[in-house]
């Protein structure tokens, strides 16, 4: 099943609620919080206080991916704001089982990311921890980058393994996706599917979400 899940660092903070509610009218499933610390990536964007908010404005899961460091320190307070998924990068992480379990533990949908120029081989160890894997398709820290077109045969190899080791990991894909690639990447065996500037710059956040479904449900709906 094909799920959209919109970021909400695209989105107009001042219209925040009614946002993310046009995005559910178009069919949207989760809502994916970037948070960013400005070391890990170099940009800041927000934290467990707007998570907070966004609980009370939605009956949306809330998939929050943690490109900050010491995430482990900063885990529980996201899990008491509110957020129904949590993932963190294997770049950043040396304890990486401790951490998919301190999520895990807190009662969150686990997932662990990795960036683009990370091999999925990297990922062995803790495939089995995990209920979804995101893959970036762009380099973390800023919305309305290009999609790098290489990542496709990169989600290809991680559903092959996935269904080689008879895992049921989800996997998810952020970073330039557009009514233009969403298809590409659906059939390379993305079903969780994040787009920001997509949505909420296109004008009409119901609408947008609209067609990518459809687009995206033309392949594996």
């Amino acid at each position: 099943m094909i799920e959209i899940a919109p970021s909400i660092l695209a989105a107009d903070f001042s219209r925040l609620g009614e946002e993310v509610r046009a995005a559910k009218a178009g069919g949207a499933a989760l809502v994916h919080v970037d948070i960013m610390d400005g070391h890990f990536v170099p940009n800041i964007s927000i934290g467990p206080p707007v998570v907070e908010c966004l609980r009370k404005a939605t009956d949306l899961l809330i998939d929050c991916h943690l490109m900050i460091e010491n995430a482990d320190q900063y885990i529980p307070a996201f899990l008491e704001a509110g957020a129904d998924m949590i993932s963190v990068h294997q770049e950043d992480n040396q304890h990486l089982d401790r951490t998919l379990n301190l999520i895990r533990a807190g009662g969150a949908e686990v997932g662990v990311v990795i960036n683009p120029g990370t091999p999925i081989e990297a990922l062995s160890e803790v495939l089995d921890l995990v209920d979804y894997v995101l893959i970036m398709t762009v380099n973390p820290g800023f919305g309305g980058q290009k999609f790098i077109p290489k990542s496709l045969d990169k989600i290809r190899r991680l559903a092959a393994l996935r269904d080689k080791r008879g895992l049921n990991f989800r996997i998810e894909v952020d970073g330039g996706i557009t009514l233009e690639n969403i298809q590409d990447v659906v059939k390379a065996g993305a079903t969780m599917i994040v787009a920001g500037s997509s949505i909420f710059h296109s004008g009409d956040a119901k609408q947008a979400v609209e067609r990518m479904l459809k687009l995206a449900c033309h392949v594996q709906c």
